[in-house]
C-alpha cells in the first residue's frame, strides 16, 4: 500500500493501513504538533567580551504529533476488535512507518512517524454500547519535515552536441535536423518551505559523475568508473553512496564533493548539471534526481 492511499477526505489521518476520520471507526477532535514548528537547537554562543551571543545554526529536532479526543464506534460488544486492530496498528516498532494528514481541500502531507503512546479508555458502558470517548495517540518523527506525497522524479544525460543537419545534395522538405542534443542541466523545484534532501542515482558508463548546484557551487562527485547498468546511488539524507544497491562507495568521493547531508533542495528552483570526466561522454550515462517537496 502507498503512502495515503486511504486519506480521500479532509480529516484523514493515515497510519500504515490505520485510518482514523470521517466515514470510519475513529473520530478524533484535536492533532497538536503537526501545524507548529518543531522544537529548535541553537548552536548561538554566549560572547564573552559583550553583550548577546554569537549566532549559530538552528536544527530542528525531533516532531511530536497528538492525536486527541479519539472516539471510537462499534456495534455493541463488537469494542474489543476495534482496539485490537487500533492496538496492532499502532504497536511498538524499530521503524518508522508513513503518517499521512489531511486537513481540508489542500493536498494530504506526509511524515515518517513511530507511535510511541495510544490511550484509550476502559468502561463497561462504553464497551457494551460500541462507544469509547477520550482516547489518543502520540507519534514521533525523527525527520520534523513533513512531505508532498507526491516524489519528483527527474533526469538528465551527460551534455551531447546536436548532430544538425546532413547537407548532401537531393535535400527535401520536411528535413531531418538529427536527434536533439543535451545540456547535461535540470532543474528541481521544491514548493515547500524547508529544504529536501534528494536521492540521487548515477548511471555508466560514465567516470567521475559529478552534481553541482549551479546557483551555489556546491557539489558531489565521486572517483569512480561506473560501467553499462551500473548504478550509484546517494541518499544525501543518510549520507549513503552504494554501487547496485549493497555495497558502500562513500570512499570514492572525491575532494570538491561537499558532504551528502548538506547536498539539499532549498525552496523553490534549483539548477543542477550533470557531468564527468573529461572524455566521458558516453549519451547513454545518466543522472537522475528523486524528492519530494519539503514543508516545516
Amino acid at each position: 500500500m502507498a503512502p495515503g492511499d486511504l486519506v480521500t477526505a479532509a480529516g484523514h489521518i493515515q497510519f500504515g493501513d490505520v485510518l482514523l476520520g470521517p466515514g470510519t471507526g475513529f473520530g478524533w477532535q484535536t492533532l497538536t504538533g503537526w501545524e507548529d514548528g518543531p522544537a529548535l537547537d541553537s548552536g548561538s554562543v554566549p560572547r564573552a567580551d559583550g553583550h548577546g551571543s554569537y549566532v549559530g545554526r538552528l536544527l530542528a529536532q525531533a516532531r511530536t504529533i497528538t492525536v486527541e479526543g479519539i472516539v471510537i464506534r462499534t456495534e455493541p460488544a463488537q469494542m474489543s476488535r476495534a482496539v485490537r486492530a487500533l492496538s496492532a496498528a499502532t504497536a511498538l516498532r524499530d521503524e518508522e512507518i508513513p503518517l499521512v494528514i489531511r486537513l481540508d481541500a489542500a493536498p494530504p502531507l506526509l511524515s515518517w512517524a513511530r507511535c510511541i503512546r495510544r490511550a484509550v479508555p476502559v468502561g463497561v458502558g462504553g464497551y457494551g454500547v460500541g462507544v469509547v470517548r477520550g482516547g489518543a495517540l502520540q507519534f514521533e518523527a525523527s525527520d520534523p519535515r513533513r512531505y508532498a506525497l507526491a516524489e519528483q522524479r527527474i533526469a538528465t544525460r551527460l551534455p551531447q552536441a546536436e548532430p544538425g543537419l546532413d547537407w548532401k545534395p537531393g535535400l527535401a522538405w520536411p528535413l531531418d535536423w538529427g536527434p536533439p542534443g543535451a545540456s547535461g542541466n535540470l532543474t528541481a523545484r521544491n514548493d515547500g518551505d524547508a529544504p529536501a534532501h534528494p536521492i540521487v542515482s548515477f548511471r555508466g558508463p560514465v567516470e567521475r559523475p559529478s552534481l553541482t548546484n549551479i546557483n551555489t557551487g556546491e557539489a558531489i562527485e565521486y572517483d569512480i568508473a561506473l560501467a553499462d547498468g551500473d548504478e550509484l546511488t546517494i541518499d544525501t539524507a543518510a549520507g549513503t553512496v552504494t554501487l547496485n544497491g549493497s555495497a558502500s562507495r562513500l570512499y570514492t568521493v572525491s575532494a570538491r564533493s561537499v558532504p551528502e547531508q548538506l547536498f539539499v533542495l532549498p525552496p523553490g528552483a534549483t539548477d543542477l548539471a550533470f557531468r564527468a570526466a573529461p572524455g566521458s561522454s558516453d549519451p547513454r550515462a545518466t543522472a537522475t534526481l528523486r524528492y519530494r517537496s519539503a514543508y516545516w
